[in-house]
């Protein structure tokens, strides 16, 4: 394995030639909004009916449509057929017409202009089963938050049917290609409203959020070398925090995000380094021959994940965050590389190679057992939702579509994000915000 082949996915190789000149300022919309499609059935699903908002014909956003695709995509919810049917908040709902439709809940809500050009947008939820209300959120938003507060009512749903938080009020990130154009893009969680935070003629590599969602790290080549910056988000400005003799790479934050763990090669190789975002100095982590690439922390940040060539052929370790005793995590296929823990610790998600195939795999941390998630054959860039409920990954359909898609942990329900053209790759599911 060379150092060209450690970094940036499966398919393409490790580390691509990366990338990014001149921070923008986020602008905009994307050109074409992304589209979902959701195929698989989930194991247990909660019937839930969503009829259409009063009001939200002539609002700019359709909240239930959103509503319904975000709960459809965690593979925990089957949509009751609503079509033509309006309901709102007030009413008390007719639990014999829904029970006969086979809904156990619904969700009812209006959307109403204010005259300072704002939206008041109110949700009730409603146990059918019962006669029961479960609770209510209200918000007046501006028209660019339409969006943002439906995926509010999906988060309440969601972790008041299921006792868990949803992630559908965080975002994404991911990188484009276009003719020898990249964008790093910052999005919601279900792919829309995509906006530019950089745009570059030179690729763009490892996007990683911050612990607290306010900035990205990733690695740039427009002084003909790769370098990593650290990258605030809502303002566009950042700052270059690893510009050391050889190749910057890789980089991921610390939970406490007090550091970064990147590849360098200023002392010969492809080590580990973390490097204090106070003082900028790095310290080695691996002393091996060998290229050691793609860190994750564990959530507790005790432990660093790692892809390393030191077998002979690519596979994934773990050690001591400090550096130290090193262990070898996965045994079973020749190839295995990029590594994601899911943010209970228990999951690991990696690419493998499989048959001339790259496939997204699951291996449970405390037996080793390993499944795989996908029908693709062209993985790369696993991410774990912030409630490790789901995974972000790229992919090709059909053996040439780009798109990015997230899979259940147990591969039964998969939804795909698509809309903007050209190589997608790289994606990174950010944090709950704080």
């Amino acid at each position: 394995m060379s150092e060209t082949m450690t970094n940036a996915g499966a398919r393409r190789g490790f580390l691509k030639q990366a990338a990014g000149a001149g921070a923008l300022a986020l602008f905009g919309s994307a050109q074409a909004q992304f589209r979902v499609d959701v195929s698989g059935i989930g194991v247990t699903q909660l019937p839930i009916a969503l009829p259409a908002f009063r009001g939200e014909a002539s609002a700019p956003q359709k909240i239930s449509a959103i509503v319904r695709a975000d709960l459809e995509r965690s593979g925990l919810f089957r949509s009751i057929d609503a079509a033509g049917m309006v309901a709102d908040e007030v009413a008390r709902p007719d639990a014999g017409i829904w029970r006969q439709r086979g809904a156990d809940f619904m969700v009812a809500g209006s959307i109403n202009p204010l005259a300072d050009g704002r939206f008041d947008v109110r949700m009730r939820l409603w146990d059918v089963v019962r006669s029961q209300d479960l609770g209510t959120i209200s918000d007046a938003v501006v028209p660019g938050e339409l969006r943002l507060m439906a995926h509010r009512i999906a988060d309440f749903v969601h972790e008041k049917l299921t006792g868990e938080k949803g992630v559908f009020a965080t975002r994404i990130a991911y990188v484009t290609r276009v003719a020898q154009r990249f964008n790093l893009w910052v999005a919601d969680s279900d792919g829309e409203n995509a906006q530019s935070a950089l745009s570059s003629s030179e690729p763009i590599i490892s996007p990683s959020w911050s612990p607290n969602g306010a900035q990205l790290a990733y690695v740039s080549l427009e002084s003909r070398k790769p370098v990593i910056y650290v990258h605030d988000v809502a303002t566009a400005r950042r700052r270059l925090v690893a510009d050391f003799r050889g190749s910057n790479s890789a980089p991921t934050w610390s939970p406490d995000g007090r550091q970064l763990v990147a590849t360098l090669s200023q002392e010969g190789g492809s080590q580990l380094f973390a490097i204090n975002l106070a003082s900028g100095e790095p310290r080695r982590l691996t002393q091996s021959n060998s290229i050691d690439t793609e860190p994750v922390f564990s959530p507790d940040g005790l432990l660093i994940y790692f892809v390393s060539d030191r077998g002979g052929a690519p596979q994934i370790y773990r050690m001591p965050a400090g550096g130290g005793s090193v262990e070898r995590v996965t045994f079973s296929g020749s190839y295995n590389i990029s590594p994601a823990i899911s943010p209970d610790a228990k999951s690991l998600a990696y690419i493998s190679r499989v048959d001339r195939a790259f496939k997204l795999q699951l291996m449970d941390l405390a037996t080793s057992n390993v499944i795989s998630l996908t029908d693709t054959t062209a993985d790369e860039n696993p991410s774990f939702a912030p409630n490790g409920r789901l995974i972000l990954y790229a992919t090709q359909l059909q053996g040439r579509v780009e798109a990015l898609m997230t899979t259940t942990i147990d591969g039964r329900t998969r939804t795909r994000l698509s809309g903007q053209s050209g190589d997608i790759r790289e994606p990174d599911w950010g944090p709950f915000m704080r």
